[in-house]
């Protein structure tokens, strides 16, 4: 329950991120976008960096949750998601530690429970800190 990832050089707002989301200003982009603003403003002691190639929120130096955006849906990935309740069964995945939402154009996604799980999931790293 303590693992924790840290990543050096976050910063507030980096401008890096909003490269990556000019590089992806299509439709998948914009979701991804939409969801990357939430994990921003979960808190003030939220950070962001370029991590694997995706926006990367974390809280101080360690990562809590990311976006992609793939050809045909986004990911919103959560580091510790393996840890964190997810009562609409929205989290996919298997591994040990990290979870993940998948986003399709054609599906609708249940903005509540996703807007809950990313703050559930910024609790939980806090927590952890």
């Amino acid at each position: 329950m303590s693992r924790i990832f840290r990543l050096s050089g976050s910063v507030k707002r980096a401008p890096e991120i909003e490269a990556w989301f000019r590089n992806h200003s299509d439709e998948l982009g914009a979701i991804a976008w939409q969801w990357f603003s939430v994990l921003r403003d979960c808190g003030d002691d939220v950070r962001e960096l370029i991590h694997d190639r995706q926006p990367t929120a974390c809280v101080g130096d360690v990562a809590f949750a990311y976006v992609d955006a793939f050809k045909a849906h986004v990911n919103i990935g959560f580091f510790c998601g393996a840890d964190i309740p997810d009562p609409a069964r929205l989290l996919e995945g298997s591994g040990k530690f990290m979870r993940h939402v998948k986003i399709k154009r054609e599906s609708a996604i249940d903005a509540e429970a996703l807007t809950k799980l990313i703050k559930v999931a910024y609790s939980d790293i806090k927590m952890r800190l």
